[in-house]
């Protein structure tokens, strides 16, 4: 929360072809749709064998790598060059609304049903593989 707290004064720039606002935005999205649930599924077999494992293999070695630029299935589109001080108050909300959340959360679309740990510790290792591209100025 810190570190969103100092981009509203500190610019940064992201060595992907998303720009900060727009990596922020996805991320803000993750949370949320572990809230409410994911627009697209992968299919069941997916989310329990490849998709678990593959949480696993995260979960040991405690960092993620996935696509950096794959948007969420079904998700709306995020529009590049959207102000950065809207970003980041979409992702703190996000954030602050799964800390709050005490019921059931939906599954994720690849990697099935989390307990809140578990997603804890899935949406912190998913903005970490997002920030290994972004540069302060």
């Amino acid at each position: 929360m810190r570190t969103l707290e100092r981009l509203r004064e500190a610019p940064v720039r992201t060595r992907s072809g998303w720009d900060l606002a727009h990596v922020l935005h996805h991320s803000a999205q993750s949370i949320e749709y572990s809230l409410e649930g994911f627009p697209q599924l992968k299919p069941a077999w997916f989310r329990a064998s490849l998709g678990g494992m593959a949480l696993a293999v995260f979960s040991a070695r405690g960092k993620m790598s996935h696509g950096l630029e794959e948007p969420i299935p079904g998700a709306p589109v995020i529009a590049s060059g959207q102000p950065l001080r809207a970003a980041v108050e979409h992702l703190v909300d996000a954030l602050n609304r799964f800390e709050r959340h005490s019921a059931a959360l939906a599954p994720h679309f690849a990697y099935g049903a989390l307990g809140k740990s578990e997603y804890t510790r899935a949406h912190l290792m998913h903005l970490a593989n997002h920030w290994e591209l972004v540069d302060a100025c």
